[in-house]
């Protein structure tokens, strides 16, 4: 896999999928249902309803196209579980002078979430991070310009 791809997880795709059959589904109907109802209430100049219905269903209509978007152009991945990091790894990482470790998982840029340690594959550090193994020592410039070292020592 190439650092710069667009990836997803089998759980994201499955969670994207079913987002999408809702949106072309009941969605869409709910939307409709309320335009038809919103044109009934007479002249569609001065009707707000029927602008936000519409306003609405471009909404509607970008999301879907968006989901079906990511659906056909990202990998999905699978759970990596190598020694060297790539999409779906695990990193533990100790920053230089640090005592504690940190422990990552790099996703693709649509799951990424770093509270919950899931890291950008297109983030610094996951562009820092990646390829490497368990010894290696990655540096990196964080969004403010500082530069950290870290030493990767674990990769699951």
């Amino acid at each position: 896999m190439k650092a710069t791809g667009s990836y997803i997880t089998k759980e994201k795709k499955q969670e994207l999928e079913l987002e999408l059959v809702n949106l072309k589904g009941p969605k869409r109907k709910e939307i409709i249902e309320s335009l038809e109802y919103a044109k009934s209430l007479g002249d569609l100049s001065e009707n707000a309803e029927y602008h936000q219905t519409r306003e609405d269903q471009g909404k509607l209509e970008a999301r879907i196209a968006q989901i079906e978007q990511i659906l056909q152009n990202s990998e999905v991945i699978s759970r990596a579980g190598g020694e060297i990091v790539d999409i779906g790894s695990f990193v533990t990482m100790q920053k230089e002078g640090g005592k504690g470790e940190k422990t990552y998982q790099v996703v693709g840029a649509l799951e990424a979430d770093t509270v919950s340690g899931k890291i950008s594959n297109l983030s610094p550090i996951g562009l820092a991070m990646f390829g490497k193994k368990k010894g290696d020592k990655i540096s990196f410039k964080t969004p403010s310009g500082e530069t950290v070292n870290y030493k990767i020592t674990k990769v699951f």
